[in-house]
């Protein structure tokens, strides 16, 4: 028995290409004319009718080319714009049309004249291409089309497919309920609904498999195709109300995102994990070693701030589950608000505002002082208080710091040799340190009693390295003069009521962990978040990694890539490299980069190979994760 194989029968409008073909050539002929956006609106409104079976075709069809008033001489300029509209994975895929194009068909209630001079580019040749043919006067306007075309009548589909009588296994890919109704007539075996341009309920409910793009098609029929797992598979959760820019930057791209406005408990996640493959949070979400035993898929965790102590990263690492933060993107803010927090403590603005706020005029230069000529003690010389150091010299202050690393100082600041010698000069100490559970109440009563009498503190650092406790007692005894805290060492997990010891005391100012949250920082954050967790899920890049050997690869170059993540013990690369040579693969190019715990393998290699390598590679001893990118 000779095996008959699979044909494929695709829609032009919407799928092949990412518009309706009628609806830019009204526009092209309409430009200039005051009821273009009228016109164009209904024609667009007709073509949805017509579409999702509402008006029949016909209908549809006459409606729009009275609407037109278009020209023979219009269509070279819609096939040079159509040119440009090709729909994203049909265009990086052109290589399956080139392979298989003698199982491909076109069948369109579009024309002719402007889908055969793009289809040929990929290889369908006209004669496998059925459309509907437009009809001109002699002066070459566009009058209407030919009649008797099947195509031009009401379910006209059906008719073209059952007089095509194709062998094998047909496959109808398309947008529209009109491109159902060939499988629902039995004439087409499957039926998928391509959303990859637009979302079509009537097409979506009654397919046989959603397509959010070509690659989808390709992946679920097994067919070669540009990129080696579609991407619209990978799950994609954001808790914490990120920024809606994340959500838009990784759903251009292709993924599954889930948006999530609030963080979730321990339990909560561990229900929410399974099938995800990457995970989005700020600083409230804790990624646990339970959470972790739970995400059966997950190959990244990104941290939308930029500490990282909710996250087990020890164990993510031990998972193969690669963590990046955003260490720059929020600096700024930080900085801009410790600038203003200096001056209006200084200043005693908050008193004198609540006492307006009651009705109290009480105008006095009583504890108001400026900032130019105080020190300001910087107690961590990161990125946050490199920053602060150049902005605090800028408006006259003197700037001292203190550090556990070796730092350069910027412009005139001093470096303090002590805590202590940092802690008994300044007029205002402000803590930008990082998140290591060892810093914990590291400003206690012994640290604060070494501050200068009716010094300030500023922390916009992490909630737990202050002893509120002791805060409190400096600020009511007079110790201090003054305080501004924006994190606190226990947090609600979403909006609403809160208490402090620190609430009602006298030149404090109190703020809800918004140190970097301006609308640009988090703009910032989206932005770098995904495109760090892009570029690995794409390219397999762990550049700025926080938990994982650090790795920038070049570009993949007409080749599958290996992705090996394995525990770091003597021998193993022996023993990978041992895998590739036994299945005798042309290796293009290797990487490696290790850390005492696991090592980062990426192997290079040609298109052409023996797929029984990669079960190989995945049971070699100790190997955490295993991929292949293509």
């Amino acid at each position: 028995m000779i095996a008959v194989g699979r044909k494929y029968v695709f829609d032009f409008d919407s799928t092949l290409t990412r518009v309706e073909a009628l609806d830019v050539l009204a526009e092209m002929t309409l430009q200039g004319k005051s009821n273009r956006d009228e016109i164009v609106e209904e024609i667009q409104k007709i073509t949805n009718l017509g579409i999702d079976g509402d008006i029949s075709f016909t209908e549809s069809l006459e409606r729009r080319i009275k609407l037109l008033n278009a020209h023979k001489n219009d269509l070279d300029g819609l096939v040079k714009e159509l040119r440009q509209k090709i729909s994203k994975s049909i265009e990086s895929n052109k290589e399956f049309f080139q392979n298989y194009s003698d199982d491909i068909y076109v069948i369109s209630c579009g024309f002719k004249e402007f889908i055969d001079p793009i289809v040929e580019e990929y290889n369908i040749p006209s004669d496998r291409v059925y459309a509907n043919t437009f009809r001109f006067d002699d002066a070459g306007k566009i009058i209407g089309f030919d009649e008797e075309n099947v195509l031009a009548s009401h379910n006209g589909k059906i008719e073209c497919l059952k007089n095509l009588d194709l062998e094998g296994e047909v496959q109808v890919i398309g947008d529209g309920y009109s491109d159902y109704v060939m499988r629902e007539a039995g004439i087409a075996d499957k039926f998928f609904a391509y959303t990859e341009n637009v979302h079509r309920e009537k097409a979506a409910n009654n397919a046989d498999h959603v397509a959010p793009n070509l690659d989808e098609f390709l992946f679920v029929n097994d067919l070669p195709r540009k990129i080696s797992y579609p991407k619209n598979r990978i799950k994609i959760l954001l808790l914490e109300n990120v920024h809606p820019a994340a959500f838009d930057n990784l759903s251009e791209d292709g993924f599954s995102v889930e948006l999530v406005k609030h963080s979730l408990s321990e339990d909560e996640l561990i229900k929410k994990i399974k099938g995800v493959h990457v995970l989005g949070i700020r600083s409230k979400t804790q990624v646990t070693k339970r959470v972790l035993e739970a995400a059966n898929k997950l190959l990244v965790v990104g941290a939308f701030c930029i500490g990282t102590t909710q996250i087990d990263l020890d164990n993510c690492k031990r998972k193969g589950v690669v963590v990046f933060n955003a260490p720059y993107s929020n600096t700024r803010s930080v900085v801009e608000l410790a600038i203003g927090q200096i001056i209006m403590l200084m200043r005693n603005v908050f008193p004198r505002s609540m006492e307006i706020h009651k009705g109290e005029w009480n105008k006095t230069a009583a504890n108001s002082r400026e900032v130019r000529g105080k020190n300001l003690g910087i107690l961590g010389y990161g990125n946050i208080g490199k920053q602060l150091s150049v902005l605090a010299e800028a408006i006259g202050m003197r700037v001292y710091y203190y550090d556990i690393e070796d730092r350069l100082a910027l412009g005139n600041a001093t470096k303090c040799n002590s805590l202590e010698d940092l802690l008994s000069i300044s007029d205002v100490v402000t803590l930008h340190i990082d998140d290591n559970r060892a810093n914990k109440n590291f400003m206690g009563e012994r640290e604060i009693s070494q501050m200068k009498q009716g010094a300030m503190l500023i922390n916009l650092s992490r909630g737990f390295v202050v002893d509120i406790a002791a805060l409190v007692a400096a600020l009511k005894s007079g110790k201090l003069a003054g305080a501004a805290v924006d994190v606190y060492p226990e947090e609600p997990r979403s909006n609403g009521k809160f208490v402090s010891e620190l609430q009602g005391l006298n030149n404090v100012i109190l703020t809800p962990h918004v140190g970097g949250s301006t609308e640009e920082a988090q703009r910032n954050i989206a932005d770098f978040v995904p495109n760090k967790i892009m570029d690995y899920i794409n390219s397999g890049n762990t550049v700025d990694a926080v938990n994982f050997p650090n790795i920038r690869l070049p570009k993949q170059n007409k080749a599958h890539r290996f992705l090996h993540i394995h525990k770091n013990v003597p021998g193993i690369m022996a023993k990978i490299n041992e895998v590739l040579a036994t299945y005798e693969m042309n290796i293009s190019g290797q990487y490696l980069s290790t850390d005492n715990e696991v090592g980062y393998v990426i192997t290079d290699l040609d298109k052409e190979y023996n797929k029984d390598v990669v079960k190989a590679l995945k049971k070699v001893e100790n190997t955490i994760k295993f991929r292949v990118l293509y």
